[in-house]
């Protein structure tokens, strides 16, 4: 499919996250859900799913926990998400398939104050795209996680980027999630925010480790030449 070109508007423009005005909403992150993933790497979805938690902590951004019938076949929660984020909170659903229909899961999001929602979810289809639509319809701006979801098949995928961006859900990946949260590296937890990066790019962990070494070297001759004068 290649009919994605269109992009929602709000008064005119493309939003733009702001980390002050965003909540985070991770959503049936399941051991037994992530089972039936095929439209992407498990353990890439994963990775992607705690990255999310990561920055949210780092820039202090509020994150809501749901599980969609965790004592059932879809499992528990994955443990990282919240080791990542300790101050997320978990709302227990009583059955709801879509979470945007349980009240107190409303209620925390309400409750933040935040009028952006960043929102990842397995299964994709579901349990990221019903509650994406309802907030939108909720009147919230929402930037759906594409690849910190997942799904059953590319075709899913595709057909449900097709039905959020119609209902005025922004998809994004989750290093521009990143990127837009962080934006800038001129300051002081920047290293965390590099740390954060190389899950979601394992090969930029290699580059972050060749520039210290090289940084390392520099450093040493720079005080070589200083102890000689």
């Amino acid at each position: 499919m290649n009919n994605f070109a269109q992009v929602a508007n709000f008064n005119g423009k493309t939003p733009k996250i702001d980390p002050n005005n965003a909540a985070m909403l991770l959503i049936d992150h399941q051991s037994g859900l992530f089972q039936t993933v095929k439209d992407m790497p498990m353990t890439e979805l994963r990775a992607n799913a705690i990255t999310l938690a990561k920055i949210a902590s780092l820039a202090k951004i509020p994150v809501i926990t749901t599980a969609s019938v965790p004592q059932g076949p879809n499992g528990p929660l994955i443990p990282e998400i919240h080791e990542a984020a300790p101050h997320a909170q978990y709302v227990a659903r009583k059955g709801e398939i879509n979470a945007w229909d349980n009240p107190e899961f409303v209620a925390a999001v309400e409750k933040t104050g935040r009028k952006q929602l960043i929102i990842a979810g397995t299964i994709t289809s579901v349990c990221m795209a019903f509650p994406s639509i309802a907030a939108v319809n909720a009147g919230y701006q929402v930037f759906a996680v594409i690849d910190a979801s997942g799904t059953y098949s590319k075709m899913a995928q595709e057909i449900t980027l097709a039905r959020i961006v119609q209902a005025g859900v922004v998809p994004m990946d989750t290093a521009s999630v990143c990127s837009e949260v962080q934006q800038t590296w001129n300051r002081p937890d920047a290293a965390q925010w590099a740390e954060a990066y190389s899950a979601v790019f394992p090969h930029y962990q290699l580059l972050i480790e060749s520039y210290i070494k090289a940084q390392a070297v520099v450093n040493n001759h720079e005080q070589l030449d200083s102890q000689r004068k």
